[in-house]
């Protein structure tokens, strides 16, 4: 199982960005897929999560209404669309796997890509 974020970048507060997951394909079918995100002297923690057959979909507490995952069958990717930046979201964030569907700790993630880094500017 292969992931691939892309996406990150420096954007000032208020701004958006929109990162990307790309999933190998034998992997997709009944995988739920997680973001994460750590910042510097901080654990890693729970941003959103998609479960891919049903499209179920869940938030930190932080992010929602900021933030929005989606996901493109046909490109095997999901998206983290994230409006509204604040300082406080910049973190390196990553995408990861679990067969089942989705939860929001990190443990229980089996496949992770590498990650992408959000620098929010204030």
């Amino acid at each position: 199982v292969q992931l691939q974020a892309s996406g990150g970048g420096v954007v000032q507060a208020g701004g958006s960005l929109r990162l990307s997951c790309t999933v190998s394909p034998l992997a997709f079918d009944d995988n739920a897929i997680g973001w994460f995100r750590q910042a510097p002297g901080k654990e890693r923690e729970f941003v959103a999560a998609i479960t891919w057959s049903g499209g179920g979909t869940f938030y930190a507490d932080s992010v929602k209404g900021r933030f929005t995952i989606s996901r493109d069958n046909a490109k095997n990717t999901v998206y983290l669309q994230m409006n509204s930046l604040k300082p406080e979201d910049t973190a390196v964030y990553y995408c990861a796997a679990r067969r089942g569907v989705a939860v929001p700790t990190p443990i229980n993630y089996d496949y992770w890509g590498q990650g992408t880094l959000v620098t929010v500017s204030s």
